[in-house]
């Protein structure tokens, strides 16, 4: 990828001497570079506006000034690509204290061709090089973000959409739904999407610390503040400065602390606590809650001010079993994922104990059925998850008698449209019969009496993606 690269790049070459640049330019210019010159910094500073080089060789001694010191302050400006310094003789001292300010390497003259070409590639090459990672991240940190967020459900289409949406936005984000539906992953994708994504992601679940240590979690404290604070500590608001705060379960914050956090949230100020010097912070706040805030409201139980300070857009998570369709992508993916951690293939259920997986209502939702596929999974032998694996633990299985030599289909759902059921099942056939081909997308396709294309199709569709496929 970078060889090709190499011969494209752009070089701006800075030196008072036309005898020099000429002959330099020759030189780099049969190397396959494109070259432009200058005389002096304002020049270099003109060239770069027109000009994006990707390498700049620059000589210390320059017109008006003459001073190498004038140059090398220029030098911070400069070093988002490699700048290599040309000296002449009893200058190295200058060129190390150049190195030290970022410069990438020093040439001194007379420069021999041969020298300069190979400076020259080797420069090029790692910058082009991180260039390149620096884009594939860029380019891959959106698709990966919203690729945490499994299901073809038109329920978590719409959240996709939404999060893809509102994540370069500053709004503040509500996230609601039932336990176990994924309201973390969705705060993190948002995160992760954002302008602060280069800054802290702190977490902080309102419900798990104790009210009285609450606040100077959140604030920080001063040294003896209180008994116990036997040094200064910085509160996870200070921490998350920059960067996106996740309140988890707000619902269960006291109201003693709701009034401090909307002063927060209104001012972007804060005292620590025993402190009398006022912090300021710059956050994106995410919260969360598996309550009824509106209905908190209405008791009393939460302050309607805060309520409407933290809501911005709201964004409604579905129990699992209201989104059944969802089911076989998360079973895959979970299994892929710990494979991945375990650094070995994939285990895989068979038909038997696809379809139990597929049948259950999983009250605990998405949390639920990892825990549940993590569990089992660990006792199975032989790569296959098999009905009698899942006995073991849970022997209500044990009554369960797939149909022979027929798919099972999910269950009926009166309330779902005729498209939603019909994705749902062909979502759960296309799953489980490649779980049972151990994903050969070949086999698998003849199963199904589909083309190997027609099924391929259908998995792109809808994200049935694995790994290790024929």
């Amino acid at each position: 990828m970078i060889q090709p690269l190499l011969h494209q790049a752009r070089i701006i070459l800075i030196d008072d001497e036309p005898a020099f640049r000429t002959l330099s330019c020759e030189w780099l210019t049969q190397e396959g570079y494109q070259v432009q010159t200058g005389a002096s910094l304002a020049e270099l500073t003109k060239q770069l506006s027109q000009f994006d080089a990707d390498l700049i060789l620059l000589d210390l001694s320059l017109p008006p000034h003459f001073n190498p010191q004038h140059t090398l302050s220029a030098l911070p400006q400069l070093i988002d690509r490699p700048v290599i310094i040309l000296t002449g003789h009893g200058e190295r001292e200058l060129a190390l204290e150049a190195l030290r300010q970022g410069a990438w390497d020093f040439l001194a003259k007379p420069i021999d061709p041969d020298m300069l070409a190979v400076v020259v590639k080797r420069a090029l090459t790692k910058h082009l090089l991180v260039r390149e990672i620096h884009s594939l991240k860029s380019d891959l940190a959106p698709t990966s973000a919203l690729n945490r967020l499994i299901g073809a459900s038109a329920s978590m289409n719409n959240i996709r959409t939404l999060v893809e949406r509102i994540a370069p936005t500053d709004v503040r984000v509500l996230v609601t739904g039932p336990s176990g539906t994924g309201k973390e992953v969705i705060s993190r994708a948002i995160h992760d999407l954002s302008n602060r994504a280069q800054h802290p992601f702190i977490s902080v679940h309102c419900g798990a610390i104790p009210a009285e240590l609450l606040e100077s979690e959140l604030f920080g404290h001063t040294k003896g503040a209180f008994t116990g604070a036997d040094k200064a500590r910085q509160g996870l608001l200070k921490l998350a400065d920059g960067g996106t705060l996740f309140l988890d379960e707000i619902g269960e914050m006291p109201q003693a602390m709701q009034i401090k956090l909307l002063r927060v949230l209104q001012e972007g100020s804060f005292y620590p606590v025993g402190g009398r010097n006022l912090e300021t912070i710059d956050v994106r706040l995410v919260s969360a809650t598996n309550a009824d805030l509106a209905e908190k409201v209405r008791l009393g139980e939460f302050r309607e001010d805060l309520y409407y300070r933290i809501k911005g857009v709201n964004i409604e998570t579905c129990p699992l079993d209201e989104r059944p369709e969802d089911i076989a992508l998360l079973i895959t993916h979970f299994l892929a994922q710990q494979a991945k951690v375990e650094a070995q293939a994939p285990k895989h259920p068979n038909s038997s104990a696809f379809n139990w997986f597929m049948q259950q209502s999983w009250p605990g939702n998405v949390r639920e059925l990892k825990s549940t596929l993590d569990s089992v999974t660990a006792i199975a032998r032989n790569g296959i998850i098999t009905l009698e694996d899942i006995a073991l633990l849970y022997p209500s299985a044990s009554a369960h008698h797939p149909t022979t030599n027929h798919h099972q289909l999910p269950a009926i759902n009166t309330e779902q449209t005729l498209d939603a059921q019909v994705k749902a099942l062909e979502i759960s056939l296309i799953s489980q019969v490649l779980a049972t081909h151990h994903n050969n997308r070949t086999h698998a396709a003849q199963a199904l009496g589909l083309s190997r294309q027609g099924l391929l199709k259908k998995i792109e569709r809808y994200g049935l993606s694995s790994k290790g496929q024929q």
